[in-house]
């Protein structure tokens, strides 16, 4: 741990979060994280997409960009592919991700680029006032699913280790230090992390509250097997009275940077450009 790093290096705008909202508890578990790994603002770039997750870089002092709704980590691999000196992490909401990021979160996994995404998984849309998302449970009732949500809720736990994803973890935002060490390993991690946070929305979402979260949530056993990939998805399965918080699942394969061969011995940044080699290639034009 670094001693020259403190909480006011990260200090950022004050956040205009609803009172109570489970987000605090992400930033403030994310903050300490950071300085306890020795990371500064500048080593850091966090790239977010729409909703109340999209805020979070604004309230922390770091690099950012603030993208569109469901295109947070077409962002961050750019970034990455660039500059893979660089920390890239990558800040969605349920809805950002699963929903309108879907496709783009399937092939990140699959690519296993080295970028570290943090979902704040409330279970509901925030910002748009309360709409069901992705991983709404069946049955819940919303603004615009009066008859309640009739669609089967996505497991991301279970899709993620079905994908083989590089890294996968559950975290809860009502048990900061627990989330604060997930949220370091997700880091240190190599390859493509996946860290789910369970964030009650204390506004929109009236079943998934702290209470409910608190009574069923348990940290993974210590004999659980994150490399076992048929335990861990039996371990992601588990969704109901008892909901399993911690790594659930990891494995030890090439990330995409190092399977490129122009970038694999030197970051894009680092490289000369050459003007000449881009007139050879227009005249293939003329």
């Amino acid at each position: 741990m670094s001693s020259m790093i403190t909480l006011k290096d990260y200090r950022g705008l004050p956040p205009a979060w609803c009172p109570g909202c489970g987000n605090f508890g992400i930033l403030a578990a994310f903050k300490n994280a950071v300085i306890e790994l020795g990371i500064e603002p500048h080593q850091l770039t966090i790239v977010s997409g729409i909703g109340q997750s999209g805020k979070f870089p604004h309230y922390i002092k770091c690099n950012t960009f603030n993208g569109l709704h469901g295109r947070t980590l077409p962002v961050a691999t750019g970034i990455r592919l660039a500059n893979h000196e660089m920390l890239v992490l990558a800040f969605a909401g349920d809805g950002d991700c699963y929903g309108e990021g879907g496709n783009h979160f399937m092939h990140a996994v699959r690519r296993n680029i080295n970028v570290k995404l943090f979902v704040h998984d409330n279970q509901i849309y925030g910002l748009t006032k309360g709409q069901a998302s992705p991983t709404s449970m069946e049955g819940v009732k919303t603004k615009n699913q009066p008859f309640g949500v009739l669609s089967e809720q996505l497991n991301p736990m279970a899709l993620a280790v079905a994908l083989d994803c590089s890294f996968v973890a559950r975290g809860f935002s009502g048990d900061s230090g627990h989330l604060k060490e997930l949220i370091k390993k997700a880091i240190d991690h190599r390859g493509f992390s996946l860290l789910d946070i369970l964030q009650p929305c204390v506004t929109f979402n009236k079943t998934n509250t702290f209470e409910w979260y608190k009574q069923r949530v348990y940290h993974i056993e210590t004999g659980h097997d994150p490399e076992d990939r048929v335990g861990a998805f039996k371990k992601a399965l588990e969704w109901g009275d008892r909901i399993p918080v911690g790594v659930i699942y990891k494995n030890d394969r090439p990330i995409l940077e190092e399977r490129i061969p122009v970038i694999r011995g030197q970051s894009l940044v680092r490289q000369s450009f050459d003007m000449s080699r881009l007139s050879n290639t227009l005249k293939d034009f003329y």
